[in-house]
């Protein structure tokens, strides 16, 4: 009896642990605002965890969203972002990549990774950090990016950003900087008890 005690206490701190884990957002803080992100974990778990892990070392602070178009999409994670050097934006990551997790289409408002080319990446695998968001429907990326997420709140911020004046690489003239904290959905969307 003892031993059937512990094993469903056992469960049930799992139960709620994966419960909190699943409940987690992304909050990313711009000078236009913040974007809140909820996770894609069943179908894309590997890269979830990883964004995860990479926003909780302060990985993403103070880097750029790096590229912006208007009417596509925009993308940043690139620790390279954070230098002045603009040559460069766009071009690092982490030093490793991800195992592609290619399940979801791409609407308005997901989330997905970036990564290499075909030639050069025939599996597809994702980039450590780079990331974009697709301000709206782009059905001619199914099949070949990973989605693991999509905007909850803050599409407006997202929208305003792909506005920005670029240059002819489409890197913002103006740093567009982010900061990404990982928190409960209650705390991100501002619903949390008070104590």
């Amino acid at each position: 009896m003892r031993q059937l005690r512990a094993f469903l206490l056992t469960l049930l701190i799992g139960a709620n642990t994966m419960a909190a884990t699943n409940d987690e957002v992304a909050v990313i803080e711009t000078k236009f605002g913040k974007i809140i992100l909820e996770f894609f974990a069943d179908d894309a778990p590997k890269t979830v965890a990883n964004f995860k892990k990479l926003a909780r070392e302060g990985f993403y602070d103070g880097t750029t969203f790096h590229r912006v178009i208007p009417d596509f999409m925009i993308q940043g994670g690139d620790p390279l972002s954070k230098t002045d050097d603009r040559s460069k934006h766009g071009t690092g990551g982490p030093g490793y990549t991800i195992e592609a997790e290619i399940k979801r289409p791409h609407l308005r408002g997901t989330v997905a990774t970036a990564r290499l080319g075909d030639q050069v990446n025939p599996e597809k695998r994702s980039s450590g950090s780079q990331f974009f968001i697709n301000v709206k429907d782009n059905h001619f990326l199914d099949g070949n990016y990973t989605v693991f997420g999509r905007v909850i709140q803050g599409m407006d911020v997202a929208d305003k950003i792909s506005l920005v004046p670029r240059d002819r690489r489409d890197n913002p003239n103006e740093r567009v900087e982010m900061k990404v904290r990982i928190m409960s959905r209650a705390e991100a969307l501002g619903s949390a008890p008070t104590p």
